[in-house]
């Protein structure tokens, strides 16, 4: 009888390059964290989890040649990480019945590729319930849309415009998509101003929200406006600067400043492990901690690592983790969902949403 191999191999898909690099080194270190901590526990079906980090910040082609390679070779057992939707959209069919994947990040809705396991948040449990705060607590209730020009971006503000059909108090304003990696926000933010909104929803990957944010700032355009984002974390703003971040408002299922139980008892353990002066586990990265986890508590439940074992045990599947107690419900993980507001260089949370 064949001895069962010792390693659980995981190819781990995070930014290492492009306008989502900047979050690539916390996200690494979350996942490190979380596949320690189940190695401390004996294991995947007593096999150690490894990750094997793929760079999933270049091309979606690119990444999904490489990860192909890796299946093909029977390098790896899994996939995981976070990377943008593009990316993931060029890998599900590729890994697809083949070993499961669970992807981390925030997202506009709407996989159901068997066997791809979600566990970030979507427009309809995370921006559309944040509009509802803005009107409601803050009178904010015309916007103007700004994103990334690929499926996150134009695919969320579909969700948006289907919600502000029966939503009378809310509207969009404007709309303007830019390519990834853009340099030059000046002629945006202009828009923007001259749309009149009270508020600008920011659809922006890394480095370029960061760019939008000073440009933003530059032109004066935060004296009166607001800015939403569901992907704006500690490590942009840091990168962003406190002088560009007033009234810069995000929602997240975590935030490094959550003051629960549960998110108070993950940061001493991820200092205990990197220090103090490690990157900032905010919400993006805390994703890949879900992720590893989610990935491991799925094998042990179903004795397995196959994805058609995994899918016949996932619903109802959780556990008590950084976010409080999650589980998956229809291949996505419920879970809290609150919003903040920047205080300089963190989070300050001011209500749970959802």
């Amino acid at each position: 009888m064949p001895t069962a191999p010792a390693v659980l191999d995981v190819a781990f898909v995070v930014p290492r390059s492009g306008p989502a690099g900047i979050l690539g080194p916390a996200c690494e270190a979350c996942g490190d964290l979380a596949a320690a901590e189940l190695n401390d526990e004996g294991g995947v079906l007593g096999r150690e989890i490894r990750l094997l980090p793929v760079d999933g910040g270049r091309e979606p082609s690119e990444v999904a040649a490489e990860v192909g390679d890796l299946l093909d070779s029977g390098r790896v057992d899994a996939v995981s990480g976070w990377h943008i939707s593009a990316v993931r959209q060029a890998l599900a069919p590729t890994v697809a019945g083949r070993v499961p994947y669970v992807y981390a990040p925030l997202y506009e809705g709407g996989e159901t590729t068997p066997g791809v396991f979600l566990t970030g948040e979507t427009p309809e449990t995370q921006v559309l319930p944040a509009l509802r705060w803005m009107a409601a607590e803050l009178g904010v209730r015309t916007w103007c849309v700004v994103g990334n020009d690929y499926v996150w971006p134009r695919g969320s503000a579909r969700a948006v415009r289907r919600f502000v059909r029966s939503s009378p108090d809310v509207r969009v304003l404007d709309e303007v998509f830019v390519p990834l990696g853009s340099e030059d926000f000046g002629p945006v933010v202009t828009r923007v101003q001259r749309s009149g909104a009270q508020g600008v929803l920011m659809f922006l990957v890394g480095s370029d929200a960061v760019r939008f944010n000073r440009a933003f700032a530059a032109a004066g355009a935060d004296r009166s406006r607001v800015r939403l984002s569901p992907l704006m974390e500690e490590n942009m703003l840091f990168a962003t600067g406190a002088e560009a971040t007033r009234e810069l408002y995000a929602a997240a299922g975590y935030f490094e400043t959550l003051a629960t139980a549960s998110s108070l008892d993950f940061s001493a353990r991820y200092a205990a492990r990197f220090g103090v002066h490690g990157p900032v586990p905010g919400a993006l990265a805390e994703s890949c901690f879900e992720a590893i986890t989610l990935l491991g508590r799925l094998a042990g439940r179903a004795g397995s690592v196959d994805p058609a074992a995994l899918l016949a045990v996932a619903e109802d599947t959780g556990f008590d983790g950084p976010r409080g107690a999650v589980s998956l419900r229809g291949g996505h993980l419920r879970q809290d969902v609150y919003v903040a507001r920047a205080d300089g260089l963190s989070f300050d949370v001011l209500a749970r949403l959802a």
